[in-house]
């Protein structure tokens, strides 16, 4: 990506800020490495056609991504960050105490997750409870009654004898990642309503057993970067990988998806929420840096323009399913006048 070598110089601290700090003249997005390479595309556009330096991007996952950006306001501090999941009412908190006030909120499209192998594997045909009795560290014991046990399926055939004769190996993204907490949500909470022993239990524990993922080596944490896991699964036919659908698109010479309750992970299949993962992709912007910062309105223009997010837009390209049209247009509308959030909308 091309990047700027403009120089730093000493500027005024920002009117939130009570000690000077750092200028700088290009824009700093952290976040979800599911949005990084759609942010990728807009900021070289961007670069390339406009007279503001190249955005930089880190890919430091939603809940990362998150945590930096509520920091604070100031220079030292990201201007916007991308999610895969929707900002939790704790971290708008978080930001409201650092003095991150005023947030505007965009949501770009629609993803979904997929859970993909080499096409020379064997491919998954799973439903939710399947993938759920596959990575829970906890299931209910398969010898009978009630209690919890640790998982002691060793390979897929161990849960359904349809499932493929092989080791449950799956390789997925860390806490830090929002594609990690969506999956969490859609997969391993879907999947516990599919288990009556599980629906039993209270509140605080069924939360605990339905989100919590195996530590015994048959769930792998590959970390934030999505191209690794990629390029494992190419060279693994034992293993399988969590990512998003644009990693799929990217890769669909040598990848494939596995069918999850009946459905393949198709646009269609997800901007119609068929597709049981399907989740919306979103980025935040501090206010408080536009005006500081050059080009935020611009960027955020070129991002929420139809040439570039509508169904004939350039991210189509590349993966993103677009919102519908009134979604879009409502969206641009309160991207562009800089609308910051109530926190309402969280609740």
């Amino acid at each position: 990506m091309k990047t700027s070598v403009a120089g730093i110089a000493v500027a005024g601290a920002l009117a939130a800020v009570s000690t000077p700090t750092l200028a700088r003249d290009t824009i700093n997005i952290v976040g979800s490495s599911t949005v990084y390479p759609f942010a990728t595309v807009v900021a070289e556009r961007f670069g390339r056609n406009t007279d503001f330096p190249t955005p930089k991007l880190e890919s430091t996952g939603s809940g990362g991504g998150l945590k930096l950006f509520c920091a604070g306001v100031g220079t030292e501090h990201p201007d916007i960050t991308n999610a895969s999941r929707r900002m939790k009412p704790s971290e708008f908190e978080r930001c409201q105490s650092n003095g991150v006030k005023d947030i505007v909120e965009v949501k770009i499209g629609s993803d979904g997750i997929v859970i993909a192998s080499s096409k020379k594997a064997e491919n998954l045909d799973v439903d939710l409870k399947e993938l759920y009795l596959a990575l829970a560290k906890e299931v209910p014991d398969p010898n009978g009654g009630d209690k919890l046990v640790a998982n002691p399926y060793k390979n897929w055939s161990d849960v359904d004898s349809s499932l493929p004769n092989k080791p449950i190996r799956v390789m997925g993204p860390p806490p830090t990642s929002g594609t990690r907490d969506a999956f969490v949500e859609l997969a391993m909470e879907g999947g516990c309503e599919d288990i009556p022993m599980i629906e039993k239990l209270d509140g605080d524990k069924k939360d605990q057993v339905c989100k919590s993922i195996r530590e015994d080596g048959a769930f792998i944490e590959a970390g934030e970067n999505d191209n690794l896991i990629v390029q494992k699964l190419a060279s693994d036919t034992s293993a399988y990988g969590i990512f998003g659908y644009s990693f799929l698109e990217e890769n669909s010479g040598t990848l494939q998806a596995a069918t999850i309750n009946g459905e393949q992970p198709t646009q269609d299949a997800i901007s119609s929420d068929a597709y049981p993962l399907a989740r919306s992709l979103w980025f935040y912007v501090k206010k408080a840096h536009v005006g500081v910062i050059p080009g935020i309105p611009e960027y955020v223009a070129e991002f929420t323009n139809e040439g570039t997010w509508g169904p004939n837009g350039y991210l189509a390209d590349v993966g993103l399913i677009p919102l519908p049209r009134e979604a879009r247009v409502k969206q641009a509308k309160n991207a562009n006048a800089m609308t910051p959030m109530t926190g309402d909308e969280l609740k």
